[in-house]
């Protein structure tokens, strides 16, 4: 027992060194968004909505890449930067992208570094023409394909595996008859997750991974065609959803109309399951499945396998909500909203000094005393990465009168990286990694601690084939041994 109170002193410690305005969640991936207007019209305003809406997939940098089809085709305009999309983008700066197809992104590094040379769209000018191109994923052969490259004279501007890819297609265009061909074989060429988006000076272009691990899906809205990594961001442009880009098709719209083809797709699929978990924005459609309706499914699953002696359940803003939704209509127990989240502390909030780290977090989250107070509560999340986050909340909780608190989460124990585009940070870092569930609970002040099993998580998506190897380790393809994120290192 002492070995244990060591132990739970020693983290409370570290969490307490720890900024906890610094989210204890994965990352977020990228986000891609295409436009192109038949009829001629001007596209940047909606490719400026339409990351808008994917902000949650990438808040490091963004990018807008537009061209007019009618006019030279080396003529391509765009405009990137550091931050979200309302930093980077002012109306003088829209003002100036003219032109009927584009491409826009969002960022979140995943590999390479951040800085204004590793934001998307990249923007290549080469002996055919012009190219654009927005990437979400990771490649997990993107190193030797880099190697290959540099000893054929490709210099590189970026460490980013997008880059990898971009220069990949400018080097088989040279030897094939189509865009698409090129596109085509370098698909062939590439192991890992990839939602792409790309543009030539007459075609809009988009690409899934065969394993359908990155989302990708096909809107209209008039005579404008659009592809987006999420169904929202159709939404956001007042465009019709048409369905999603299946596993390892290509996708060509050009004035003629929309072409397909699927030389890369395969029977084997593997859906990323923290999409449906974390990832996806609530009023998305991913594969055929309502995130938000998956989520609700998480919590009544999660209720069956862990229920809990409470008066009342509440979910950690925001993701956690409709899990606890999920969880408290199959417990018959009352959904309360406990917290209070301050909307105006961003990711720009000054902290000089320990104190003033260690308050921030009752800044952003605050605790609504007469929901808790005297009351047995369940607390739940989607997921706990180092459990920085969990062990604050639940301490406040307590602080403000709860009787107990009971944690539920939505997701299993992390406990190996992702080689595909999320951000799972190393083993060392992760709590599960080295820690039984009861010592977790025992580390983060819970009074008891349940998990989604990884059987359930199926269930969640009415059966979606998925990859889940971030929990077992069953990877869809061979990996890279070690961190991904180090695999650009000798580069940056």
């Amino acid at each position: 027992m002492q070995d244990i109170q060591d132990t739970q002193d020693s983290y409370t410690d570290s969490i307490d060194s720890i900024d906890p305005m610094d989210a204890d969640t994965l990352k977020e991936e990228c986000g891609v968004f295409g436009i192109y207007d038949l009829d001629g019209g001007e596209v940047a305003s909606s490719i400026y909505y339409g990351l808008f809406s994917l902000q949650h997939r990438g808040q490091e940098s963004c990018g807008i890449a537009v061209s007019d089809t009618s006019g030279p085709r080396r003529n391509i305009s765009y405009h990137k930067g550091l931050g979200l999309v309302s930093e980077v983008f002012k109306q003088e700066e829209l003002s100036k992208l003219h032109g009927n197809l584009g491409v826009g992104h969002v960022r979140y590094a995943t590999s390479g570094a951040t800085n204004l040379e590793n934001a998307q769209p990249l923007v290549l000018n080469y002996v055919k023409g012009t190219l654009t191109l927005a990437h979400n994923g990771n490649l997990v052969n993107a190193a030797a394909l880099r190697h290959e490259l540099e000893y054929s004279g490709a210099i590189f501007r970026t460490t980013i595996d997008s880059e990898v890819i971009a220069y990949c297609i400018a080097k088989e265009r040279i030897h094939t008859k189509t865009v698409e061909d090129a596109v085509l074989a370098t698909a062939q060429k590439l192991s890992g997750a990839y939602g792409l988006v790309i543009t030539s000076p007459r075609k809009l272009i988009g690409v899934r991974d065969p394993l359908g691990l990155k989302p990708l899906c096909l809107g209209k809205r008039g005579n404008t065609y659009i592809l987006a990594s999420e169904s929202c961001a159709l939404t956001a442009v007042n465009a019709e959803f048409i369905r999603d880009v299946a596993p390892g098709e290509m996708i060509s719209i050009t004035k003629d109309g929309i072409s397909s083809d699927f030389r890369l797709a395969q029977e084997k699929r593997a859906h990323c399951i923290f999409e449906y978990i974390y990832f996806a924005r609530l009023d998305s459609t991913l594969d055929g499945v309502s995130v938000y309706s998956s989520r609700i499914r998480a919590g009544e699953l999660l209720a069956a396998s862990y229920p809990a002696e409470a008066d009342l359940v509440t979910g950690v803003p925001e993701s956690g909500i409709p899990a606890a939704i999920g969880f408290a209509k199959a417990s018959h127990l009352p959904f309360v909203p406990a917290f209070h989240k301050n909307s105006y502390v961003g990711r720009t909030f000054i902290k000089p000094t320990q104190k003033e780290r260690e308050d921030s977090v009752h800044l952003k989250l605050s605790i609504l005393k007469p929901v808790v107070a005297g009351k047995r509560v369940v607390l739940v999340d989607d997921s706990i990465v180092r459990g920085t986050t969990i062990a604050n909340l639940i301490r406040m909780m307590k602080e403000a009168g709860a009787l107990s608190v009971h944690v539920r989460v939505s997701s299993p124990p992390f406990l190996y990286p992702c080689y595909f585009g999320t951000d799972v940070p190393s083993n060392q870092q992760l709590i599960a990694a080295s820690h039984s569930p009861e010592e977790i609970c025992k580390l983060i002040g819970a009074d008891s601690l349940g998990y989604m099993r990884i059987e359930d998580l199926e269930k969640m998506v009415d059966g979606l084939p998925i990859c889940k190897a971030c929990f077992d380790s069953h990877y869809p393809m061979e990996v890279p041994k070690g961190d991904i994120r180090n695999i650009f290192e000798d580069f940056s």
